[in-house]
């Protein structure tokens, strides 16, 4: 990306503007700015191929159409080797400008992907794609591109709210198809009194509303990843990308629609040189001494107004923090909830753990929740329910389970969420009736999506959150098996410079625990990166890691997962109901990113930011990972080390949404 200089003079950004606007202008007639290509050799064809012969028609359609913002087409349907295809120039460039980026791309295509079925290149202007597989009105999100300009802005925090709001403004409009055929929009806003935001959001016409919003919530959900406090960014995806700069990098007449006719002509306003002989005009001092302090008044109005907001809503936050039952829309009476649940009928019950029962119940509207009642003898106090409460309230992610309310009433604590049709991942996982229906890109969906609930845990929510219980039943799934973690009992707060911190009180569930957590009480967010590389082993190979204890070959998964890695056979740890249909690539780069995870050595583990990436983005070269910590039960002796292990496990109830919630509060 262009990398920018700050412009504090107004008149200086006019200059810029219109250098830009010219510098586009003259670049239509060049060849389009190549930005990246995606050509896996996993799937490839032989020259003078029937597929050679079918792409090469592919092309040729493509090129020959390139008349409008989007064409998808097809070659050689009923042949062995039928090819697949289409083209997307960006919203806002011409028609000239489209055509010469398509037939730019047909070309290039061939020279950087010559024997390859598959395949995606993006320029500035257009993209291009094919495959051997029909794709046509699919969400695809793989691979993925990250771009971003190296500057850095100032007040990253309420830029990058304003980065959000704006890019989901114009992803909702870009949805609609409010530009006629095209899924585009553009949107700008405000910064500052020097800067001004623009953002992008698009789709490839062929998918329908709710395909595109999809699309594009993961793109947006992935700048804070990429971008996170960036002068521009942008995401691109195989069906959807967005970006924004501090700059108008689109065409702004293309993409504006025409103001609506005014009843009346605005009359001109009065000229400072109404007459030709200079009787009436002013001077350039007088203009100055006019407009200065105007301009000076209304700069500290925007920052008085700026600041006095930003105090109220840290007012705001803090006031909930420290008394969670005067938000009413959160509290739900008892009474509401036993109508729901039929008075917590039996036959509502959904599974049960260390700290009480989960019931489904449907409220007085349809909607149907699932309400966590703590057993009135239970551990989790005032202290942990409430610390509970606060973390999820906070919480708003597509892969964090939401809390819809709760109940303070008499010795009755509840929590009440929503209802998640397929409870748990262990209920599928490591059930040999049910561990089929877990195909790959079901299980790689999965994956991805903890990832990312983790990493807004870490880096993105307004609280540094570490969870300290990760584990396949505190992973929930939806009706569409989208994945979203639990159980916050056991969650620590920092403030976002905190990383780590100490206890002596250990909780968790064992196998999932990370070494020196379990050893020393030392937790931190390459903790519960720990955590996520046992699930990752698990997810791959349908095993618990606690399974493999006094076996033969290996002690726990980890050492299994490490011996056949060192061996050169890590595919035999995958699933055998998997063994028909998998990605090869993913399984082995699932893989590789557990066995990183569970290093012994915390330093030695990546982020979750930079695990995003991995899973995002296959330019990013694997570390190569070293042995695992390896420690059996009989080496944890907690009492003597004047810890103490609460070890939670399973009571084999369909569904453990709460199997230990045992919590330390740290207030900010």
């Amino acid at each position: 990306m262009i990398m920018l200089i700050p412009i504090k003079i107004p008149n200086t950004l006019l200059f810029i503007s219109s250098l830009l606007y010219i510098s586009i202008g003259l670049s239509l007639g060049a060849n389009p700015v190549y930005l990246y290509h995606s050509c896996p050799n996993t799937t490839t064809f032989a020259p003078n191929s029937i597929y050679q012969t079918n792409l090469n028609n592919l092309l040729s359609s493509l090129s020959s159409n390139a008349t409008s913002e989007f064409h998808n087409t097809s070659a050689g349907e009923g042949s062995p080797s039928p090819v697949y295809g289409h083209f997307l120039c960006r919203g806002d460039v011409n028609t000239t400008a489209c055509r010469d980026c398509v037939t730019f791309a047909v070309k290039d295509i061939l020279k950087r992907c010559p024997v390859e079925k598959e395949t995606v290149i993006w320029y500035d202007e257009c993209q291009l794609r094919y495959s051997n597989r029909p794709f046509f009105g699919t969400v695809y999100t793989r691979p993925g591109l990250y771009l971003l300009n190296s500057g850095n802005i100032t007040d990253q925090n309420r830029f990058n709210r304003l980065v959000n709001e704006t890019t989901k403004a114009a992803a909702a409009e870009a949805a609609k198809g409010l530009a006629g055929d095209k899924k585009f929009a553009t949107k700008d806003n405000n910064f500052n009194g020097f800067q001004r935001l623009y953002t992008l959001a698009q789709c490839t016409p062929d998918l329908n509303a709710s395909g595109c919003s999809t699309c594009l919530t993961d793109a947006i959900g992935s700048l804070p990843i990429c971008c996170s406090g960036k002068l521009g960014g942008r995401v691109l995806f195989p069906s959807c990308n967005v970006r924004y700069e501090v700059y108008p990098f689109y065409n702004q007449n293309s993409t504006t629609p025409l103001p609506p006719p005014t009843a009346q002509p605005t009359p001109a306003p009065p000229s400072f040189t109404s007459s030709s002989n200079g009787q009436g005009k002013i001077s350039a001092r007088t203009i100055i001494a006019i407009v200065v302090p105007i301009v000076v008044a209304i700069l500290l109005v925007i920052l008085g107004f700026c600041f006095i907001t930003k105090r109220a809503k840290k007012y705001t936050l803090a006031k909930r923090v420290d008394d969670i039952t005067t938000p009413e829309s959160l509290q739900f009476d008892l009474a509401t909830i036993e109508a729901a649940t039929n008075k917590f009928s039996a036959d509502y019950k959904l599974g049960e753990g260390g700290f009480g029962e989960v019931y489904k119940g449907t409220l007085s509207n349809g909607q149907q929740i699932a309400v966590k009642r703590l057993s009135k003898g239970s551990g989790q106090g005032a202290i942990e329910f409430k610390n509970e409460v606060v973390v999820l309230a906070k919480l708003e992610h597509r892969n964090l389970v939401r809390l819809l309310g709760f109940c303070l009433e008499g010795e009755e604590k509840l929590l009440v969420y929503e209802f998640l049709a397929n409870k748990s991942l262990d209920t599928f996982l490591f059930d040999t009736e049910r561990q089929g229906q877990l195909t790959w890109e079901i299980r790689y969906k999965i994956i991805g999506g903890i990832a990312r609930g983790i990493l807004y845990l870490h880096e993105d929510s307004q609280l540094r959150i570490i969870h300290r219980d990760l584990k396949a039943s505190n992973i929930l799934l939806d009706a569409n098996m989208n994945s979203k973690i639990s159980d916050f009992g056991m969650a620590r707060m920092f403030d976002v410079d905190q990383t780590r911190g100490n206890t002596n009180r250990i909780v968790g569930t064992y196998g999932y625990m990370s070494p020196e957590y379990a050893m020393h009480g030392q937790f931190s967010l390459k903790s519960d990166v720990y955590s996520f590389g046992v699930l990752v082993l698990e997810i791959i190979s349908g095993k618990r890691n606690s399974s493999f204890y006094e076996s033969d070959y290996a002690e726990d998964l980890l050492s299994y997962a490490w011996k056949l890695w060192k061996d050169g056979n890590p595919l035999k740890l995958l699933d055998p109901t998997l063994v028909q249909s998998y990605s090869e690539n993913e399984v082995l780069r699932c893989i590789n990113i557990g066995l990183l995870c569970v290093q012994e050595d915390p330093e030695d583990r990546p982020t979750m930011k930079t695990i995003v990436l991995m899973f995002n983005s296959y330019s990013i070269t694997l570390g190569v990972p070293k042995q695992p910590a390896f420690y059996n039960r009989t080496d944890v002796d907690m009492p003597s080390m004047g810890l103490k292990l609460d070890d939670s496990t399973s009571v084999g109830f369909p569904v453990s949404i709460n199997e230990a919630s045992i919590t330390e509060l740290y207030p900010r």
